[in-house]
């Protein structure tokens, strides 16, 4: 036996495991043996014992050992705590030795083996293991476990017997492979996937690899079955696919079919197959499908493809890694009710069952190698494992394992190495032997942007402008050298970008737009699909605690980066996920201004429009049943401009078309909406409905104007009817989203916005009051405000007026000086004293909308609860704003009445002071107040949390801005 410390030092695979093979659905006999195991904890490999643990008949202290869950991960279970870290080793980076501080957990379990396993030849399957382990059963060493998400079967012949068997497992969280599992993502140790006891009948079926292609051109496909057998095999195995007329054919051998239905993830149309020995019998599903790249373009079929895609990885709040496929398959019919049509598998291969369910709902995958080293990035990438000899075996290990397990599925178009793990030979050598050993896909990386090796040029976060720029490059052939030939003749595609993080992401449409407008693109992958928040359990009060990075304890950690998803921790939606189905649509549609004409592009890859219907509605028809708009044939690429034959007075209402689904499908049902337009007429600006009345003084400092009174020392507002308003008062200020603490890619240099809003005081905006006067029916206050240090500020002009109902403002805001930053926003704060209870509005809606979000926000009527209306969020930022013509806030028994044009709305329990001061959603104070703000102008949110800032036609520069607004107290809504 090779010492412990020894072993865990070694940049070597894993041994005794059998070479790896496809996951393959089987009638022989198995067992599983998830369930209670019993575990003991050492704190490092130092202080493991040798006391015969592993022995059957070993004499155990039982106070020693406790229950744990498999599958699970031991710190979620009360052994260790979770680590969080993006980019940093929370080790020493000293490749290949782990630390000393190395928690190290022994594994249990008696089982007596079921008698039709025992009966044939047996092998004993762990399919992901997080750390490094060493396996024995009944006392005997099986073989170690190295590649975390990876899958291992090790032969137990002879050595698993009848009775009670003893099978342990000795796992360390760091090993020298713990240089190569650097993905973004908790570290949390455990035997996270399932353990399986597996029959291998003598001559049975050892592995299958199917080759299926279509071709485009006359509808015929082509398939090859190739098939190896275990031992003892007395006859070749034989193939049957009954839905085309193959009954036990041979194996290796080329059928011509001349008729096939292509597999897309559109149409992802499957053919059982068998492939028969006498002693077993594996069942297969089989897509035909071809993916090539020609002129710079990625087809499928013969047809360009563009990836409407996220980054999914495995995560439950509650049990991490461990997503059982029920989770998995709602997951997946989630994204395609919003249009996602490809996953990137990052950034390690999912559970084997995953790929079943991508292959039957309809799927394009990218599948993601279980390598990362991007910790040597802090160090210059000196020692990076990717360019050093000694660690090819371990490379080309991981590779072999993750192509030879999945291999069989359609739904994989590309097999990815890794992720940002430098460049080097040892990428180099596997992806060449992946081209070998499967020409039918494409080899995907990043991270080497020569892209001399891959099939696909890809890049993360890369700005629109950049995005353009590759799109538009030059010819191939003008470039002089080798590499940048072979890069101009790949399609682009940005396997990660627009990082959906709290408030955002901003930008998606200009994203689409260009995937739209050049054949080279291939689209994308949003990163990414899930916040990793995990569960704590819940307050005093029943709010749910979330929690990330440095909330273990962790010395090393990247905080709130790791909650990221367009649909929260527990799977539930974000408002990301209805802008991100907005943006994806499959299908584009727009109205001519006069409503005489509707153009429809179908943007799907293989399939009309049939499934679909079409209708308007409008906000003067009172049903909102809709009438149908016949829809001509739209072939899948093309588009139609439909003649509309609506009432003229259409013209003066909002009037949506809707494209629906005729029948349920997709995990959708019948009536599921696919795409919409708006035409929105213009709306008249709130105005006073009578006669204006004049201030007067009425003693105390205060002057009144219709319901409201204002404080002459100040020029504010203090009083609406009965509403008592306070901290009336200009802001140019937000709560910092996680966007806003985020590093532009393309300003380097600069600090975070959030850095540069501090350093100017944004936050701490000082007021004096220049002059209170009249003119006419008007009350005016002048104000200057500005921040301390600083030399500028905005002069402020309020112009105050009321019918003795309603009370208008018509605000004018100038800035002065030489401003060091740009603004968050530029509105007005106020405060009540008492608590909203809900929000409803005639505007943009129900999600929240800044200049650069909110595509799935249509105009209409909406109400809100409290906490629905301000988004919350697992760390607090910024959010929540809503255009509005018209909002009732709605307090305890009172409410207040907003009217303008479009205008930004935020209201939520807490000022932005201590929403930016509070790091957990759960740590906010109970709502006892409320604070609203209008604005003129926002700034956009972006992608800077990783990528892009606000695209600078989305910025709000220090300019001039006006804004108009009435407010009234009202009785609150029955």
């Amino acid at each position: 036996a090779i010492p412990l410390l020894a072993d865990l030092a070694a940049p070597l695979p894993g041994r005794g495991a059998l070479p790896p093979r496809a996951h393959l659905h089987s009638d022989a006999p198995r067992q599983l043996l998830d369930g209670t195991w019993q575990v003991r904890l050492h704190p490092s490999p130092r202080h493991a014992v040798d006391d015969g643990w592993q022995q059957p008949d070993a004499r155990l202290d039982p106070a020693d050992w406790s229950p744990v869950t498999v599958p699970g991960h031991l710190p979620l279970q009360g052994h260790g705590s979770p680590i969080y870290a993006n980019v940093d080793y929370p080790f020493p980076v000293d490749p290949p030795f782990p630390p000393d501080d190395n928690p190290v957990a022994d594994h249990r379990l008696e089982l007596v083996a079921a008698p039709e396993v025992l009966a044939h030849p047996t092998v004993l399957r762990f399919e992901g293991v997080d750390g490094a382990a060493t396996v024995w059963l009944n006392g005997v060493e099986l073989g170690t476990l190295r590649g975390s998400r990876l899958t291992t079967e090790l032969p137990c012949a002879g050595v698993l017997r009848p009775g009670t068997n003893v099978l342990a497992v000795r796992l360390a969280q760091w090993s020298a492979h713990s240089y190569l599992e650097d993905q973004d993502m908790w570290w949390m140790p455990g035997i996270f996937r399932s353990v399986t006891l597996l029959a291998r009948p003598q001559g049975g079926v050892r592995d299958v690899f199917v080759h299926a292609g279509y071709d485009h051109r006359d509808g015929s496909g082509t398939l090859r079955v190739e098939v190896e057998l275990e031992e003892g095999a007395d006859a070749p195995a034989t193939i049957s696919v009954p839905a085309l007329d193959l009954h036990g054919v041979a194996a290796g051998v080329e059928h011509r079919l001349p008729s096939v239905a292509p597999w897309t993830a559109e149409t992802p149309v499957l053919y059982d197959a068998q492939v028969a020995t006498a002693t077993e019998t594996v069942h297969l599903r089989i897509g035909f499908r071809t993916v090539t790249v020609e002129d710079a373009t990625l087809l499928l079929n013969g047809t360009p493809l563009l990836f409407r895609g996220v980054n999914r990885h495995e995560h439950d709040p509650h049990r991490g890694r461990v997503v059982d496929l029920a989770t998995a398959r709602a997951e997946l019919l989630l994204m395609k009710q919003h249009h996602v049509n490809a996953v990137r598998t990052s950034h390690y291969p999912p559970r084997a069952e995953f790929l079943d369910l991508a292959d039957e709902l309809g799927f394009y995958v990218i599948l993601e190698n279980d390598l990362e080293t991007h910790g040597f990035e802090r160090v210059g990438w000196r020692g990076n494992p990717s360019d050093d000899p000694q660690w090819l075996p371990a490379y080309h290990d991981r590779m072999r394992r993750t192509v030879e397990r999945d291999k069989n599925h359609p739904s994989i178009l590309l097999w990815s190495l890794g992720n940002e793990a430098g460049t080097g030979a040892n990428l180099d050598a596997i992806a060449q032997w992946t081209r070998d050993r499967d020409p039918d896909r494409l080899v995907h990386y990043e991270g080497d942007w020569r892209s001399r090796h891959v099939d696909v040029y890809s890049r993360m976060y890369a700005s629109v402008p950049e995005v353009e720029a590759i799109a538009t490059e030059p010819p191939a052939e003008t470039f002089t050298d080798p590499d940048e030939q072979h890069r101009r003749r790949l399609p682009f595609m940005l396997c990660e970008y627009a990082h959906a993080m709290g408030n955002g992401p901003g930008g998606l449409s200009e994203y689409q737009d260009l995937f739209h407008r050049y054949p080279r693109l291939a689209g994308g992958f949003i990163w990414e699909w899930v916040e990793h928040a995990l569960a704590g359990g819940t307050t005093d009060d029943g709010r749910p605690v979330q929690l990330y990075g440095g909330d273990f304890g962790e010395r090393v950690h990247d905080g709130s980066f790791v909650v990221d998803g367009v649909v929260h921790a527990d799977k539930t939606p974000g408002p990301a996920l209805a802008d991100l189905a907005r943006v994806f649509a499959p299908v584009s549609l727009d109205l001519a201004p006069d409503l005489s004409t509707l153009t429809v592009v179908n943007r799907y890859h293989s399939l009309d429009l049939s499934h679909l219907e079409a209708v308007w509605t409008s906000d003067g028809d009172g049903s909102g049943a809709g009438t149908p708009i016949p829809l001509p044939e739209v072939p899948a690429g093309g588009s139609a401009v439909v003649p509309l034959h609506l009432p003229p007075s259409a013209l003066a209402t909002t009037v949506t078309v809707l494209l629906r689904r005729r029948a349920a499908g997709d995990g959708c049902p019948a009536g599921h909406e696919v795409a919409w337009t708006q035409h929105v007429p213009a709306r008249p600006v709130a105005a006073l409905e009578n006669d204006p009345v004049a201030p007067r003084r009425i003693g105390g400092g205060l002057v009144e104007l219709g319901p409201a009174a204002f404080d002459e020392r100040t020029g504010m507002p203090v009083r609406l009817g009965e509403l008592a308003l306070h901290d009336v008062a200009v802001s140019l200020w937000r709560a910092p989203t996680e966007n806003d603490r985020g590093v532009a890619s393309e300003e380097p240099d600069l600090p975070p916005v959030a850095d540069r809003w501090a350093a100017a005081r944004l936050d701490d905006l000082r007021t004096r009051l220049v002059e209170v006067g009249e003119d006419g029916p008007a009350l005016v206050v002048r104000t200057r405000t500005g921040p301390p240090v600083l030399d500028a500020g905005v002069d402020v002009t309020w112009r105050w007026t009321s019918d003795g109902t309603a009370l208008a403002l018509d605000l004018t805001v100038e800035p002065y000086g030489s401003w060091p930053c740009d603004w968050g926003r530029v509105g007005v704060d106020l405060r009540l004293a008492e608590p909203t209870t809900r929000v409803s509005w005639t505007g943009w809606g129900p999600g929240p909308q800044y200049p650069d979000t909110g595509q799935a926000a249509r105009y209409g009527s909406f109400v809100a609860d409290r906490d629905d209306y301000a988004v919350r969020t697992v760390r607090p930022q910024e959010h929540g704003a809503r255009r509005v013509d018209e909002a009732t806030v709605e307090l305890d028994t009172r409410a207040l009445r907003v009217r303008g044009a479009g205008l930004p709305l935020t209201v939520r329990p807490w000022s932005r002071a201590v929403v930016a001061a509070t790091r957990h959603d759960h740590e906010l104070p109970a709502a006892t107040e409320t604070w609203i703000s209008v604005d003129a102008a926002v700034s956009g949110v972006g992608t800077a949390s990783c990528g892009p800032g606000v695209l600078p036609g989305y910025r709000l520069a220090p300019s001039p801005q006006r804004l108009h607004v009435l407010l009234q107290q009202v009785d609150r809504l029955r």
